[in-house]
């Protein structure tokens, strides 16, 4: 199903589908060209549809296990920024560039960076122009310094003008997430534990966030509501029998998994007696408290930490035998880096 929105020199579809996501990945959809090759980025934009998918594999699942879900993505969030940024078109191109002036740019950094964001920089481009031509220099997860060159790009002037800062607003912030996961990554490695994000996102671009934590060297956490089981303290208010409910949930739920947050030893204690809970975990507990649960561990049970994590504290957290530490600065306060696009005529 789709709607149409017009005016004089605009005209935007809304292309809404399904997407089915299984163990391997949590598809992402773009929307499909409409016969628009060639047309002028200032007076048209088109959804179009990218063939390409980002794999997403909740923590906790093994190999081999599947996780079934059904998402609607009703509007793509590369459209959103084109259509928010552009809106009815670029004047300031459409009357000081020609139409068929041509360019060669770059994309660099201006820090050290993670990179993250390019594919969907591309995705930009491509939408507004699909002749333009992108190379990219550095993909995601690439380590990056000032002044190296990340994407390179040729075509329209106008074209790569008038997608210039959605490109680079994309670029800027999913690197962000992607470099701070990479030093909370580095900051517990040798330790075992592996590093998380939460559902701590900007609305409407979990999935970008989350792809650029797996560029920074993170995982996911899960997706959203629908891909597993967390039992957090206010599902407990009504005090339903959890040997039960989580019986309940393995029968109609063979395969998700299953987590309950726990806040002191006694409850830890509880529920690692519970059978068919994969993942315990310890809400806002110091090192100390961490060990002393830790060691109530049984055969298929995982711990995980959450709350007061930092880089400060990330290590000494890591060090108690934790499985996984998620972090929601991951997502919800990266600073972004600073990228710039460089111009120069052909």
């Amino acid at each position: 199903m789709f709607q149409s929105y017009f005016n004089t020199k605009f005209f935007l579809v809304l292309y809404f589908r399904r997407i089915t996501c299984s163990r391997d990945p949590l598809t992402a959809t773009f929307f499909r060209r409409n016969g628009s090759r060639g047309r002028d980025p200032s007076s048209i934009i088109i959804l179009r549809e990218k063939d390409s998918h980002t794999p997403f594999i909740p923590h906790g699942v093994p190999s081999g296990v599947e996780v079934s879900c059904h998402v609607n993505f009703p509007v793509d969030p590369v459209q959103n920024a084109i259509a928010e940024d552009i809106g009815s078109g670029d004047i300031t191109s459409g009357f000081l560039v020609p139409a068929d002036h041509r360019s060669r740019g770059r994309i660099f950094a201006k820090a050290n960076a993670v990179v993250a964001g390019t594919e969907i920089a591309g995705t930009v481009f491509r939408t507004l122009d699909p002749n333009l031509v992108i190379q990219v220099i550095h993909p995601d997860g690439d380590p990056i310094s000032p002044g190296e060159t990340l994407l390179e790009i040729a075509g329209r002037t106008r074209s790569i003008l008038t997608g210039e800062r959605v490109a680079l607003n994309f670029i800027q912030q999913l690197s962000g997430v992607s470099t701070i996961t990479r030093k909370f990554v580095e900051a517990v490695a040798g330790t075992g534990a592996q590093i998380l994000d939460t559902r701590k996102t900007t609305p409407g671009l979990r999935r970008l966030e989350k792809a650029a934590v797996r560029a920074g060297g993170g995982r996911n956490h899960r997706m959203g509501l629908f891909d597993a089981v967390m039992v957090k303290d206010n599902h407990l208010l009504t005090h339903p029998d959890l040997k039960t409910v989580v019986r309940q949930l393995r029968q109609q739920y063979p395969k998700l998994l299953i987590e309950v947050e726990a806040d002191s030893f006694e409850q830890v204690r509880q529920f690692v007696e519970v059978d068919g809970i994969d993942v315990v975990l310890l809400d806002n507990m110091s090192p100390e408290e961490m060990r002393r649960c830790i060691a109530l561990r049984r055969s298929g049970i995982q711990f995980e930490a959450s709350g007061g994590v930092s880089l400060a504290t990330v290590r000494a957290i890591a060090e108690t035998g934790v499985d996984f530490i998620s972090v929601g600065q991951l997502t919800h306060s990266a600073p972004s880096i600073d990228f710039s696009l460089e111009l120069e005529a052909e």
